[in-house]
């Protein structure tokens, strides 16, 4: 006589980690053809009012993310989030600055900025996304390779904040620069909008095709600072790689927004060295802060000690004139 057993059904489930980045992925592909399909035209010039509408779909889409978090995955990863977005987005404006004078130094025509931008940011949002991968795996085998971090953001942000000139920066001075002149026939103007051209029958790269990469290269220099000062709001992966990527989505929308006004967050540049100092000085100690201070009052803290920096900075910088600088001749 036949035995009948009862039929196995194959379920497949999913985390609440994998629901997220399946969610975080489809409205990140979503956003990016909404962002260049609609909002963005090739060979347009972006507007004031384009741009401030470009940055309010970014933070929008970025705070509906931490909602989304909040749900699924609790309080305390949804503020560790949040709170690693705004530190990010902070110092997304000293990136700013640099692709300014990157733009200006090529004589890049404003119609291309938008498209060049983009490129560079996805570029920028791939090596990051490595570098984000490589870091996580050094700390979880070697976790003492966070107190170099903290001491390397307390170092970091001493320099920042003591620091009263502006250093030059020159891009045709820069290793990346020359490097990319001694092993590619450059061409020295935008190919009408092309990046790789041919001249001869030889391929030829174009100063656009420079820009783009200048862009990403400078961009995963800064996040020697940011990636560290993340892991020192949170060691949730998730949270690292998120936080991270919108922030730097957001970059070419903030780009157009505060090129004409960047130059005038004069202080910016301290609050932000007190923050980076803030998240060194709680890494390199949190085995004692922890014994004192349970883990979301030390997220409030740290989300907290970010605003306040960072706000208070730039209106500081808005009402206090710097020393030996004369008004604004607009206002």
């Amino acid at each position: 006589m036949a035995v009948s057993y009862p039929r196995k059904e194959n379920y497949v489930t999913m985390t609440i980690d994998q629901v997220t980045y399946l969610v975080f992925g489809i409205v990140l592909v979503l956003a990016l053809i909404f962002d260049l399909g609609l909002l963005s035209k090739k060979n347009r010039t972006i507007t004031i009012k384009q741009a401030l509408l470009q940055t309010f779909f970014w933070v929008a889409l970025a705070v509906a993310f931490f909602i989304f978090m909040w749900v699924e995955k609790g309080r305390k990863p949804a503020l560790e989030y949040i709170s690693a977005y705004f530190m990010e987005w902070s110092l997304s404006i000293d990136n700013i600055f640099v692709f300014i004078l990157i733009f200006t130094s090529f004589s890049v025509k404003e119609k291309h900025f938008p498209r060049v931008l983009l490129i560079g940011i996805i570029m920028a949002v791939i090596f990051r996304v490595i570098f984000i991968t490589v870091g996580v795996a050094l700390v979880r085998k070697f976790e003492w390779i966070l107190l170099l971090f903290g001491a390397f953001l307390i170092y970091t942000g001493y320099k920042m904040f003591t620091s009263n000139e502006d250093e030059e920066f020159d891009p045709h001075d820069t290793k990346i620069y020359r490097f990319l002149k001694k092993i590619l026939p450059l061409v020295p103007h935008d190919g009408n909008g092309k990046y790789v051209i041919s001249e001869n029958g030889r391929p030829a790269y174009t100063s656009l095709f420079v820009v783009v990469v200048l862009l990403a290269s400078i961009d995963l220099v800064f996040a020697l600072d940011s990636i560290p000062a993340v892991m020192g709001i949170s060691r949730d992966v998730l949270v690292i790689y998120t936080s991270n990527i919108f922030a730097v989505l957001g970059l070419r929308s903030l780009f157009f927004l505060l090129r004409g006004a960047v130059s005038r967050f004069d202080y910016l540049q301290q609050g932000i060295a007190i923050v980076l100092i803030f998240i060194g000085l709680k890494m390199l100690g949190e085995h004692w802060i922890d014994e004192w201070i349970e883990k979301d009052v030390q997220v409030f803290i740290s989300l907290g000690v970010i605003l306040a920096c960072v706000s208070g900075s730039i209106f500081y910088s808005i009402f206090i004139q710097k020393k030996g600088l004369p008004p604004d001749a607009d206002s």
